[in-house]
């Protein structure tokens, strides 16, 4: 069986015919060993033909297209072209050899050409690869070398191409320095503390909040010189003046040493450095939800922003995270406890960074592990719906948040939780509408502006008829409070037949029904009666004809 050889170059399609396999050897090391030698290559390959690119453009597609595993039009008819014929009805007497697998089976899918890439192919295509520039005399090294370097830098480009706002880069760099602020905040307001101590250790007791304590550390400076006028100005610092009044008077019975002012002027700018940076960890952390937001909208959702974004630094980028395993995810920052379990063989451990989530927190002690894989399981869904979906959207993390509180609900009191297609259905639905919502406002909006367009042009050319019709939106006007009187009436009517029904002994709900129902009870009523008296004088009837037959 021939067998024909594709080589896809920087500068366009070639198809080569190893017709002389037989004098290299068809075994993988003998063509490994013939590879290098170009006149004992050349006798086993030749070229069949070439189909130059018509531009880098093309060029970029055509690899673009080759690397996804898909053979383009350009290709088919090339191939077709280029290859013998079989008979109809017929199988093919020969084979093409190819570099990329998935580009072979759809070759064979769509044009029925039989195609194999194995060692033996790679090796002869490595050959092709290696002389390429001899086969074709009127291509150069030099232009082969540069449409090499263009082509891997547009793929280069095109492959890296990347939406600006959804850079996860920037998540997994505020995660760490919203870390390094918070050691960096806390280590430097203890120093305030300990520092200004020597000066007013009682401050320390009434205050504990750091931020508020270096405001008033750079506010108050020098304890001797407060006083009651200062009270409002503490007041609004502190947001207590019951404390404000506090401070003024520990300050005046004050234990603490005197400081130098050049002392005094060092704590004041330490505090104030101390209070910039609690002030850019703020803004930080306000910067770091906007990005989660933009970048994993379910996964905030479902875990909250700083949760998130230590899943998504640890595991290096969104697409790391979307690409691992519930079961990974669960133990995502718990490695060196999950090395030690394996190593001393003892328990593995059942949750990493996602033990900071509130809903581990609320779970008991013994359903923790459950809450944690499941929460796992639904992070791993989020995650991948953020990374892999074009728009961005919150409702998949919401309905997955709702899972969870339904999943915690279950494992405290019992209840059956709803199944996941049925939340993911009704998920989807809601996109649906609340982009369907979006067009219909839209149009609403649209048709309501013509609408008033219209009547305001009307409203100009009929000024008479406007007032025509005044007398009739008077008259609607004077209809309206005659209905809600008689609105009322019902509703005192109906109150008066409810202190009715209250005040029978018997208690009867039937009673206050409507009149309807009354006309049926009274007709029963009287049909009991009518009985009841044609019975009574029948007795008295008979009770005269014993007293006759006595007499």
């Amino acid at each position: 069986m021939a067998l024909y050889l594709l080589f896809e170059s920087a500068s366009g399609y070639g198809l080569f015919h190893a017709y002389g396999i037989d004098e290299i050897g068809q075994s993988v090391e003998a063509v490994r060993s013939s590879v290098l030698d170009l006149d004992r290559f050349g006798k086993a390959v030749k070229l069949t033909a070439f189909n130059p690119f018509s531009s880098a453009v093309d060029a970029l597609n055509q690899c673009n297209a080759i690397s996804e595993g898909i053979m383009t039009d350009e290709l088919r008819s090339f191939l077709e072209l280029n290859l013998p014929k079989p008979k109809e009805g017929k199988k093919a007497k020969y084979s093409l050899g190819v570099v990329e697998p998935k580009v072979g089976s759809h070759i064979s899918e769509v044009t029925g050409i039989p195609c194999q890439s194995n060692e033996f192919v790679q090796e002869l295509l490595r050959g092709v690869r290696l002389h390429f520039d001899r086969f074709i005399n009127e291509l150069k090294d030099s232009d082969l070398e540069k449409a090499q370097l263009g082509l891997g830098h547009s793929y280069s480009r095109a492959k890296v191409k990347f939406n600006v706002n959804r850079v996860d880069n920037m998540v997994i760099q505020a995660i760490f320095l919203l870390d390094t602020l918070d050691k960096d905040i806390n280590s430097f307001s203890m120093r305030v503390r300990e520092w200004f101590s020597w000066h007013f250790p009682e401050l320390v007791k009434i205050v504990n909040d750091n931020y508020l304590y270096a405001k008033l550390a750079k506010f108050i400076l020098n304890k001797s010189d407060l006083a009651e006028k200062d009270i409002p100005a503490l007041a609004d610092i502190v947001g207590d003046e019951d404390k404000a009044k506090e401070i003024v008077e520990a300050a005046k019975a004050s234990m603490g040493q005197d400081l130098s002012p050049v002392d005094l002027i060092n704590v004041q700018q330490f505090a104030q450095r101390v209070m910039n940076l609690s002030e850019y960890r703020k803004n930080l952390y306000e910067y770091l939800v906007t990005k989660m937001n933009d970048i994993a909208p379910n996964l905030t959702s479902l875990i909250g922003e700083v949760v998130g974004a230590r899943l998504i630094s640890h595991a290096g980028s969104l697409s790391n995270l979307a690409k691992c395993a519930a079961s990974t995810l669960q133990i995502l920052g718990a490695e060196k406890a999950l090395f030690r379990a394996l190593k001393t063989r003892g328990n593995t451990p059942k949750y990493g960074l996602i033990f900071h989530s509130s809903f581990i927190g609320r779970a008991s002690t013994k359903n923790k592990g459950r809450m944690a894989r499941y929460l796992a399981n639904k992070c791993s869904i989020a995650s991948r719906i953020d990374c892999y979906s074009e728009a961005s959207t919150s409702v998949f993390g919401q309905k997955l948040r709702e899972q969870v509180e339904e999943r915690l609900e279950f494992y405290d009191k019992g209840v059956a939780p709803r199944k996941n297609l049925d939340v993911m259905k009704a998920a989807i639905d809601s996109m649906v509408n609340g982009t369907s919502m979006d067009d219909d406002d839209n149009q609403k909006t649209d048709a309501s502006a013509k609408k008033s367009k219209k009547k305001k042009t009307k409203a100009e050319a009929d000024g008479d008829a406007m007032d025509v019709d005044k007398p009739s939106n008077v008259a609607d006007g004077e209809a309206e409070p005659g209905t809600e009187k008689k609105k009322k009436k019902k509703h005192k009517l109906e109150e008066a037949q409810e202190e009715n029904g209250a005040a029978h002994a018997n208690g009867d709900a039937e009673e206050t029904e409507t009149p309807k129902k009354k006309k049926k009870k009274s007709r029963e009523v009287l049909e009991e009666a009518e009985p009841k008296t044609a019975t009574e004088g029948k007795k008295k009837k008979k009770k005269k004809a014993k007293a006759e037959d006595d007499e």
